[in-house]
């Protein structure tokens, strides 16, 4: 089945795509920043996500690679989504995971206050690239600070499909999260527990791969928790396909071994 939905995906095309879970800690449980979708934005319209977008050429790999730390046993694919995922972050939360090239902390609230305002909007007009930044800035994006956590592929079934790797980072205590008024409208930081529930009362709209990762993350009282057990597990690839179930409805379906609270929804539930 995961080599047949590869293939389909080959044919109907998808593009490349990553996006970040930022986290924190609370005293109840932690927390991950989330953005609501502009209304006109053509993916997931209005709903509430994780900061994350399509790969740009700018983002590749190969040119990219010196100018990021912990690569050294990744392939040029596996970079250029990481810097992707750094990339929208930075645009749509103004959270940047870079670092002063050769020093370990990354940059506070200070030096990120001055690239915001010179970079931040020329990145989103596609008038500049991180490769520009990270030299004219002399910064290596902090690559070593993401963790894999999820992959999904969107079903054949849908017009807009995308190639997608999530990843979790711990959010810079100093660096101010905040949505950027132009592809998102709002912003929360939240528990998974309280998204959910605002999902269940009609209050946000979530699609289906960001509930069951927001379920997923729940599973972990603490960033530090959710990102060893990321560590410790296996990303396996989810691309849902539809089944009908003993009553003949149709259910959207995705692979057990992934790992997921539910592998089974009715597809009329289904919100994108």
């Amino acid at each position: 089945m995961a080599e047949e939905n590869a293939e389909s995906a080959e044919k109907v095309g998808t593009r490349l795509a990553a996006t970040i879970l930022l986290l924190r800690d609370r005293t109840e449980q932690l927390e991950v920043f989330m953005v609501e979708r502009h209304h006109k934005i053509d993916f997931a319209t209005g709903a509430l996500v994780f900061p994350g977008g399509k790969v740009e050429t700018s983002d590749g790999g190969k040119a990219m690679r010196p100018h990021c730390d912990g690569v050294e046993n990744l392939d040029d694919d596996a970079i250029t989504v990481r810097v992707t995922a750094i990339r929208e972050t930075f645009e749509e939360s103004g959270v940047l995971l870079a670092r002063p090239r050769g020093q370990g902390e990354l940059i506070g609230a200070d030096a990120l206050a001055k690239i915001d305002a010179t970079y931040r909007a020329a990145l989103q007009a596609g008038e500049t690239d991180l490769r520009t930044l990270a030299e004219a800035e002399n910064l290596s994006l902090a690559c070593d600070c993401l963790v894999p956590f999820a992959h999904w592929i969107t079903p054949d079934m849908l017009p807009k499909r995308f190639d997608t790797h999530f990843f979790l980072a711990d959010a810079p205590g100093d660096q101010l999260a905040l949505h950027d008024g132009s592809e998102s409208v709002d912003s929360v930081w939240t528990t998974p527990t309280a998204a959910l529930q605002a999902e269940a009362d009609g209050k946000r709209t979530i699609v289906f791969a960001t509930l069951a990762n927001l379920q997923k993350l729940g599973r972990s009282p603490t960033t530090h928790t959710a990102m060893a057990a990321a560590r410790d597990g296996a990303v396996v690839t989810v691309q849902p396909w539809v089944a009908k179930n003993d009553a003949g409805e149709p259910m959207l379906c995705i692979p057990e071994e992934a790992d997921y609270d539910i592998t089974r929804v009715p597809l009329a539930d289904i919100k994108g």
